[in-house]
């Protein structure tokens, strides 16, 4: 019990150390980042992806600032039986330009979402901390303007992962997909 307790104290404190290393990108755009994204790469320890990494696949995302400076966001995926897997966010802005908070109600957990990095017509490095039970686990996801990006980009994007913890075989490009239609 004690080895166990002090494992996932060891968990939270480098989830936490983490965290407080990973920063926005200065001069965060709300309204630059709205619009269209794919969903390139995505990357996490989560028991849930390990389970379902080989069936998924890219999906878009629309990002879409409010008058008081949240993000709506909203996901779609086309499933293989031609369905869409749709899910949808409303992040908070917090006193810092580039992180927002919100809460899953499907996933049941709080997240802490940081844009660390963007190039505004090209692609999003977002990295996400999620929470669930007292257990923390980072989510990074890579998106672009297109469904494709360059080498050196998704390069980037594993590279950052690995710094974050996030071991290799959890680390994924996603294979192209058809579009939902609009919702």
């Amino acid at each position: 019990m004690a080895t166990a307790l002090l494992s996932v104290l060891g968990i939270l404190l480098c989830s936490l150390l983490v965290t407080s290393d990973v920063v926005p990108q200065d001069n965060f755009n709300i309204q630059a980042v709205a619009g269209k994204w794919y969903l390139i790469g995505f990357a996490t320890n989560a028991q849930w992806f390990v389970d379902h990494r080989a069936s998924m696949k890219m999906g878009t995302a629309i990002l879409t600032p409010t008058a008081t400076g949240d993000l709506d966001m909203s996901y779609a995926s086309l499933r293989s039986d031609a369905s869409c897997w749709r899910m949808s966010h409303l992040a908070k802005k917090t006193d810092v330009p580039g992180m927002f908070v919100f809460k899953s109600e499907r996933m049941d957990n709080d997240n802490d979402m940081r844009v660390v990095d963007v190039k505004y017509d090209e692609y999003a490095l977002i990295y996400t901390l999620t929470t669930n039970g007292g257990v923390s686990t980072v989510l990074n996801k890579l998106y672009g303007r297109g469904s494709q990006l360059n080498p050196q980009l998704l390069e980037k994007f594993k590279q950052f992962s690995l710094e974050n913890g996030i071991l290799p075989e959890n680390i994924a490009i996603l294979p192209q997909n058809g579009e939902c239609a609009e919702a």
